[in-house]
């Protein structure tokens, strides 16, 4: 189309690379509006005290050193860091990272196939079905999959690299193959395929086998060995790493049953993208012709694109490239309670491109055919995929939109039901969460988080017992997990019962020693107990855990004024500021920690700030009006006192009166 304009093959190039851009910001940028999802996202970013930390030396030690969330990604969690430097946590700043991960590892992919083939607009329509496909939609629009995209940057990256060592092969070029190599296993060990893929491509397009046929093996394994070893160690850790107590274990012959299902489950959506869910339940009892079927139809594939090597040895590379990347993630080793999951097919979805770009030409022998054809047709395919890509997107927003969807177009899945329960807890829905969690029971009887989450909503309705009976059925199912034991220790502090609920959190320390929350809330229950020494050590134990523990500051600042340590106050509520600096009530209590140590001009500074973001602050009047009565300014007094008691606190005023002020 564009050569009969004659436009040169480099200005066709950079249009591609501006439209690929364009048409991809478009189609995701809404994620930028997008908040955090509660599975995952809390673990990765919201909830995890490392990466609020920032980008610091001891974060960099902990993202290399720990198996945080039974996981071992230390780019992932610098990225993290990296991203709550810029942007807190502020949401939309981690959407955009994705983003434009996804947009440069789409980019990248251009380059690759063009450079390789020299086919500029099959090329292009690789790279824009791996921007565009819907199957996409969950590695770019979920937070904590930035694994997925910024794997597969350096997983493509690699391989252009790859092409380019194998124009000119310098150990230098070579060695920085390796280095990328190793930056796409530090960032996900599905990347450890990668040396396969490279042997695929060795065969087609870049036809190195031709010129090595006398030593075919030997060449392979000496250019290839290192790569391999690298896979290894990295498997070998990553087997190390993930033990998740939480995890259902199915049994193997369900899990082999399953393999070959989701193989070709996958491919069905690749052709029609329907019934996107951000989780698929796993079943186990799988009918057997649908099993055998898939082992068929898999079967009978692999052997064509084997018997048509020659003639069409793409159709080789692309089959495989799909078949060997997402086998890591096929099942047979289980990794979560899922059946299948759209993220994995992030990068194995390019060998089905690879087919239909170099393959469905193939079936237009006439040039004139393939351009009136192929290219409008092409264009339309991708147009419905974005529109449809663009809806997937918008699931995406919330928790409520994206667990609805999923228990639109899914059955049983206790995981939608059980996860949309929290979502509408903060609605203040509680009733319809606790409905929620209700159908996640029945569906998974043993599955812990919609009872340990029931007993949270039964707690806010005031019904503690009810809640205490959830939490022990909680702690029943897994007695190593800490939510409830916390939780039950809350409910335990709420019926006055202190002792028990220490008891509870001294537990849960047990458990999770690094864990601020149960020191915090010990901290709590020491105090109504009285013993204040013991609260202030466990508040601090608290905040050197988690330098952003906002209500352990502001506890800790109420436990120092009951002894009138206000310096120590002032200190914690410029944290609390530091942390929130909108909310009116840390301006108010600092501002009458100063008036009570006399430093009346830092105190009205606070307490003008507490008026200005709660205009009718009447305790903020109030404080105000006695620390202008204090430095016998009576007019500024008497109107702030005045104001207090139209807004319903009249203590000031009332002490003014009697004084003989204000009549």
């Amino acid at each position: 189309m564009l050569n009969k304009l004659n436009i040169s093959q480099s200005k066709q190039k950079l249009i591609v690379y501006i439209v690929l851009t364009i048409v991809t910001f478009a189609v995701f940028w809404q994620v930028n509006q997008y908040n955090f999802i509660n599975i995952d996202d809390n673990l990765y970013v919201t909830q995890n005290s490392h990466i609020q930390s920032g980008i610091t030396l001891d974060g960099f030690r902990w993202a290399f050193c720990t198996r945080y969330a039974d996981l071992w990604n230390p780019l992932v969690w610098l990225s993290f860091m990296f991203d709550y430097q810029l942007f807190g946590l502020n949401a939309g700043g981690y959407h955009v990272t994705n983003l434009i991960l996804h947009i440069l590892s789409t980019l990248l992919l251009f380059w690759l196939f063009c450079r390789m083939t020299g086919a500029i607009w099959k090329s292009a329509f690789v790279a824009t079905l791996f921007a565009l496909h819907p199957l996409h939609v969950e590695s770019v629009a979920w937070i904590a999959e930035r694994k997925d995209v910024l794997s597969a940057f350096f997983w493509i990256l690699t391989l252009c690299l790859y092409v380019y060592y194998t124009e000119k092969q310098a150990i230098r070029r070579y060695l920085l193959v390796l280095f990328f190599f190793t930056c796409a296993l530090l960032s996900k060990p599905m990347v450890v395929t990668l040396p396969v893929i490279m042997i695929l491509l060795d065969y087609w397009p870049l036809g190195r086998f031709e010129s090595k046929k006398d030593n075919l093996i030997l060449w392979q394994l000496k250019e290839k060995i290192p790569f391999f070893v690298l896979s290894a160690v990295f498997s070998i850790i990553t087997i190390y790493a993930q033990h998740d107590p939480s995890g259902k274990v199915f049994p193997l012959g369900s899990r082999i049953a399953n393999s070959p299902v989701s193989f070709v489950t996958y491919l069905e959506k690749t052709f029609w993208p329907h019934d996107l869910a951000v989780f698929y339940p796993f079943s186990d009892q799988l009918p057997v012709w649908q099993v055998l079927g898939a082992i068929l139809l898999i079967l009978v594939v692999s052997a064509t694109v084997i018997a048509a090597v020659k003639r069409l040895p793409y159709l080789l590379t692309g089959w495989f490239w799909y078949a060997i990347t997402i086998l890591p993630v096929i099942g047979i080793v289980q990794i979560g309670n899922h059946s299948m999951a759209d993220r994995y097919t992030y990068l194995p979805l390019i060998g089905i491109s690879i087919i239909l770009a170099w393959g469905i030409p193939h079936l237009f022998p006439r040039e004139d055919m393939r351009k009136n054809i192929l290219f409008p047709a092409g264009i339309a395919v991708l147009a419905i995929l974005s529109v449809i890509t663009w809806q997937q997107c918008s699931y995406w927003k919330n928790d409520t939109t994206l667990f609805g969807h999923a228990l639109q177009v899914t059955k049983d899945n206790y995981l939608a039901h059980g996860s949309l329960g929290p979502a509408l807890f903060k609605e203040g829905k509680t009733e319809e969460a606790i409905d929620h969690y209700n159908k996640a029971i029945r569906i998974m009887p043993d599955y812990v988080e919609p009872y340990n989450n029931r007993g949270a909503a039964y707690a806010q309705l005031g019904q503690y017992q009810q809640a205490i009976e959830d939490y022990n059925h909680a702690i029943r199912i897994r007695p190593d997990y800490i939510p409830p034991y916390n939780n039950r220790g809350a409910a335990y502090a709420r019926l006055g019962q202190h002792q028990r609920a220490i008891e509870d959190y001294n537990h849960a320390i047990r458990l999770k020693p690094e864990g601020a929350d149960a020191y915090h809330n010990r901290g709590l229950a020491y105090s109504q107990l009285g013993q204040y020494q013991l609260a202030i050590n466990d508040l601090n134990k608290a905040i050197s855990l988690n330098h952003y523990y906002l209500m352990a500051y502001l506890n800790r600042a109420a436990i120092y004024g009951k002894f009138n340590q206000y310096h120590n106050v002032i200190k914690d509520l410029n944290e609390t500021i530091r942390l929130q600096p909108d909310n009116a009530l840390f301006y108010y209590n600092r501002g009458f920690a100063y008036a009570k140590i006399s430093q009346y001009l830092s105190a009205i500074s606070d307490l003008n700030t507490a008026i200005r973001l709660k205009e009718d602050y009447a305790d903020a009047y109030n404080t105000r009006g006695a620390v202008y009565l204090n430095q016998r300014n009576n007019e500024l007094g008497c109107r702030d006192a005045q104001k207090a008691c139209q807004l319903g606190n009249c203590k000031t005023l009332d002490a003014a009166k009697g004084k003989g002020y204000c009549l």
